[in-house]
């Protein structure tokens, strides 16, 4: 069995002072590896990578339908965003329409990451709410779906309606039984599979389109393309996923996952990907993921977004640069 390769090197001066292993597949619309770096067998918790896949529910029920949901709150439900005021809107607005209120989120409440909006929180003394948890639009969608299956308010248990629609989806878009499941930190199940699984899955995401005759296909291509319309509402302003989106100007959707996971679907060269940084650390996801998507040709390597993330000079207090991020040799 292979075990995780050298990805991702942290260099101060003329060493590097830290490196970061893991594990990267890439597969077709067939599920068929066409790359692979380190174990595809290696197996995961996608964490919130999967958001679009807990959201196939919510479409192919007519749930999402029923509700008039546009593509702006499918975005929402397959994002992990900043709670910035356009966010935290957006999703409360969605609620009042279908009579539902903040208390009957199941997400917790989690301060705003967007700098501004945590500022003004703070002066006015406003505590967070769950609608600020990066995972309330897809705790909307839960709810959403569960008023429509007839569900109780509990659809964070594994044995929901909701929950066991999303775990059917899953295994049957990774192609894998889950060998297991832990509580994520938005307390809703977050179900393992492995590297070639979920890239798997993004390559199914990578095929579908909005106007396929599968009612799944269907649904992938919807929430595909809510992704590539509004990155905005899929991350924030400064994250990756909103930048690399940008840059690649709609023709791709990246989805971070907690604890060092990427993904990507690119539809333009039916292509999935899935990515794991062994360690969990996010500059070296960001890092890895933006030099897989520039070897893929999907991202320009000298894109903002990228040397963002990769090549950049690390810079100390005093503005001199010490250090900078690469890809280790061999990989991407």
């Amino acid at each position: 069995m292979a075990g995780a390769v050298e990805m991702v090197e942290v260099w101060r001066g003329d060493m590097a002072e830290s490196r970061h292993r893991g594990h990267a597949v890439v597969c077709d619309t067939d599920g068929e590896i066409v790359a692979a770096w380190g174990d595809p067998q290696a197996v995961i918790y996608p964490r919130s990578s999967v958001k679009m896949i807990q959201a196939l529910p919510l479409i192919e029920s007519g749930a999402a339908d029923a509700a008039g949901l546009d593509d702006g709150e499918l975005a929402l439900a397959c994002a992990s965003h900043e709670g910035a005021p356009l966010h935290v809107g957006r999703v409360a607005a969605w609620l009042g329409r279908l009579g539902f209120a903040e208390a009957d989120l199941r997400c917790g409440a989690q301060p705003s990451r967007d700098r501004a909006e945590r500022k003004r929180m703070l002066i006015a003394g406003e505590a967070p709410s769950q609608l600020h948890n990066n995972c309330s639009g897809k705790h909307a969608g839960f709810l959403t779906l569960s008023r429509h299956l007839g569900g109780g308010s509990d659809y964070n248990d594994p044995d929901h309606p909701v929950q066991r629609a999303v775990r059917a989806a899953f295994e049957e878009v990774t192609g894998l039984e889950s060998p297991c499941h832990a509580v994520d930190g938005c307390s809703a199940p977050n179900y393992a599979t492995t590297m070639h699984g979920l890239a798997r899955a993004m390559g199914f995401f990578a095929g579908a389109r909005a106007d396929a005759a599968d009612s799944r296909a269907r649904a992938a291509g919807r929430l595909v393309d809510a992704m590539r319309a509004h990155p905005d509402l899929v991350a924030g302003e400064g994250r990756a996923c909103t930048e690399m989106m940008r840059a690649m100007a709609g023709r791709a959707a990246v989805k971070t996952g907690a604890e060092g996971v990427f993904v990507a679907i690119l539809p333009d060269r039916c292509l999935g990907v899935a990515l794991k940084i062994e360690d969990g650390a996010t500059r070296a996801s960001e890092a890895a993921i933006a030099g897989l998507l520039a070897h893929l040709g999907a991202l320009d390597r000298d894109h903002p977004a990228v040397r963002k993330r990769l090549g950049a000079p690390i810079v100390n207090w005093r503005g001199v640069a010490t250090g900078e991020v690469r890809l280790a040799f061999g990989f991407a």
